[in-house]
């Protein structure tokens, strides 16, 4: 039996933030205090590409802080990247914790399907 399943993303795994800049191919995550343009933030920090500040996670609350300053410094694009990239690790590990096996297939319009195979269905 299929299911979809749509996600909205809470950062809560450093775990996984690795997992999402090695599939990106960014560099790897630093925890810490970050300038952003006029404030300072602390957090699990990663530096997209073509973005001038970085995007901090609490890790804690799932919430992220960055400044692009509307587009200006960097494209929305790049996050919405990381985010999926995110979820699809995140998806990925919690499944294999359990046992599960996991597919994953690039579809053609950029969206990502997994299947979690859970063995003994029907």
């Amino acid at each position: 039996m299929s299911h979809i399943v749509e996600i909205q993303t809470q950062v809560r795994d450093a775990a996984a933030v690795r997992a999402g800049c090695d599939r990106l191919g960014l560099e790897a995550p630093q925890q810490g205090q970050f300038n952003l343009f006029r404030q300072q933030v602390t957090g699990l920090a990663v530096r997209l590409n073509q973005w001038r500040y970085p995007v901090v996670f609490n890790l804690e609350t799932g919430l992220s802080q960055y400044d692009n300053f509307e587009g200006h410094w960097g494209p929305k694009a790049r996050l919405d990247e990381f985010m999926q990239a995110y979820a699809i690790e995140k998806s990925k590990l919690e499944a294999r914790r359990k046992g599960f096996l996991v597919h994953e297939q690039r579809l053609e319009n950029g969206s990502v399907k997994l299947t979690v195979d859970v063995g003994g269905g029907a």
